[in-house]
């Protein structure tokens, strides 16, 4: 089975992946739909707010961040969640949050 890898999430020109620490995801509802416009919250370990960013029209965000255990928080009209990610190197990881009433 050949798959593609999901769309929208291009990084910046420049951006050296070997150095920088990029999390990305999508934001979805329980039907795995994707949610657009929700707010979305970078907290660090002790959950302390860091940074936030609208989701684009597809659900997708980014931020720019450290390795460590983050938090992230996407808060929309379809609900609410959270997950937590700890990149342990630089590089790309993503993580989707799952949004419910």
């Amino acid at each position: 089975m050949c798959a593609a890898p999901k769309q929208g999430q291009n990084i910046p020109a420049g951006v050296d992946v070997e150095k920088e620490t990029v999390l990305t995801g999508q934001v979805v509802d329980g039907g795995g739909t994707p949610v657009s416009g929700a707010f979305v919250r970078l907290l660090d370990s002790t959950g302390e707010f860091t940074a936030e960013v609208v989701a684009s029209a597809t659900g997708d965000f980014r931020f720019f961040a450290a390795p460590g255990t983050w938090t992230l928080r996407a808060l929309s009209a379809q609900g609410n969640g959270d997950v937590t990610i700890a990149p342990d190197a630089p590089g790309i990881h993503s993580q989707d949050v799952a949004v419910a009433r």
